[in-house]
């Protein structure tokens, strides 16, 4: 599902406009985006924990070429799913 296809199934359940819920769900996803950015964790409970973690630098290898390289250490942000959704996901 894309983000189009996720607007306007969320609009139909919540019975808002494709506008109206676009505007939320930018407006959410945006507020995650900077909390991360900025270094803090957001938990959704029921949902899951969005939240920066750091990467040690280390060596790579490039697959083309199969020559090491460096990976420079770096903040990535990373998803972790709550018990509500796994759960609703091994019903499936």
């Amino acid at each position: 599902m894309n983000k189009s296809k996720l607007i306007e199934v969320a609009a139909e359940a919540a019975e808002f406009t494709k506008k109206d819920m676009e505007i939320a769900l930018n407006a959410v996803l945006d507020a995650i985006q900077n909390a991360v950015a900025a270094g803090s964790e957001v938990k959704l409970v029921g949902f899951g924990t969005f939240k920066p973690i750091f990467a040690q630098a280390r060596e790579g290898r490039n697959p083309q070429t199969g020559e090491s390289i460096k990976i420079s250490a770096t903040h990535k942000p990373v998803f972790r799913a709550g018990q509500g959704f796994k759960d609703k996901v091994a019903r499936r």
